[in-house]
C-alpha cells in the first residue's frame, strides 16, 4: 500500500487509501458514524445532514486529489443527499458544522425540493469562511446526468479525479463516464492557496470512499 506522498509546491498527490495507514487518532471523525472497514472508509449515519472527517493533508501548490466513491444506503425518503470534500483546509471544525474553517468544498448533491440552488442533481463550489458561514461560488446543473441514478448502476464504484492549482485557483474536474472529458473552472481565489487538512463530508445518506 502506497503511503501519501506529499511533493510541496512542485506536484502533491491526495490519494485516500494510502491515508488509512495513519493511526486511527489522527482521524478525526467530527460528525456521523465513521468507520475503516478493509480498504475503504464508511460514513453509516443515514440521518446526518452534516457528517464529516477530517484527515491531516498538507496541501500546497499543485494538487491531484483521487479516490472513488460507492452508494450505501439512505437518502431515498427526503430524495436529498449529497457527498463533498473540503479542499485546503486550515483549521477544521471539531463538531457538528456548516462551514470548516477556511476552506473550499466541492459539493455533488440531489435534491428535488432544492429552493437556493438548481432542483435534482447538481455539484456546487463552496468557499468556506468560518465553520458557520459559507459562501456559494458556483452551482453546476447536472441533471443530463440523472439518467445514472438507477438501482442497478447505484451499487457502482464511481471514480473521482481533480486537479487543483493552489496558485492560480484552476480547477480540472475529469469525468467518470469518460476520462478524456474535463470540466473547469476557477475558485476565484485572490492568494496562494495551503492547507493542513481535507474534509469528506456526506449529508443524508451512507456512502463510502476508496482508491
Amino acid at each position: 500500500m502506497r503511503r501519501l506522498v506529499v511533493v510541496v509546491i512542485l506536484l502533491s498527490v491526495i490519494s485516500i487509501i494510502p491515508l488509512f495507514s495513519l493511526s486511527a487518532a489522527d482521524f478525526d471523525f467530527a460528525y456521523g458514524k465513521w468507520a475503516i472497514l478493509g480498504d475503504r472508509l464508511y460514513q453509516n449515519d443515514l440521518k446526518a445532514g452534516m457528517a464529516r472527517v477530517n484527515i491531516p493533508a498538507p496541501q500546497a501548490g499543485l494538487m491531484v486529489y483521487e479516490f472513488n466513491v460507492r452508494y450505501e444506503d439512505g437518502g431515498t425518503d427526503d430524495m436529498h443527499a449529497g457527498f463533498g470534500l473540503h479542499i485546503f483546509v486550515d483549521k477544521p471544525a471539531s463538531g457538528r458544522a456548516w462551514g470548516n474553517g477556511k476552506s473550499y468544498l466541492l459539493w455533488l448533491n440531489y435534491d428535488e425540493n432544492a429552493k437556493e440552488i438548481t432542483k435534482g442533481l447538481s455539484a456546487q463550489i463552496y468557499k468556506s469562511l468560518t465553520n458557520s458561514k459559507m459562501e456559494l461560488v458556483a452551482d453546476i446543473d447536472l441533471n443530463d446526468y440523472t439518467y445514472l441514478l438507477t438501482e442497478d448502476l447505484l451499487d457502482m464504484v464511481i471514480p473521482f479525479k481533480m486537479v487543483v492549482n493552489g496558485f492560480n485557483g484552476d480547477v480540472k474536474i475529469y469525468d467518470p463516464t469518460d476520462s478524456s472529458y474535463v470540466y473547469k473552472f476557477n475558485l476565484g481565489n485572490k492568494a496562494p492557496l495551503t492547507g493542513q487538512f481535507i474534509s469528506l463530508r456526506t449529508n443524508s445518506m451512507g456512502i463510502s470512499f476508496g482508491r
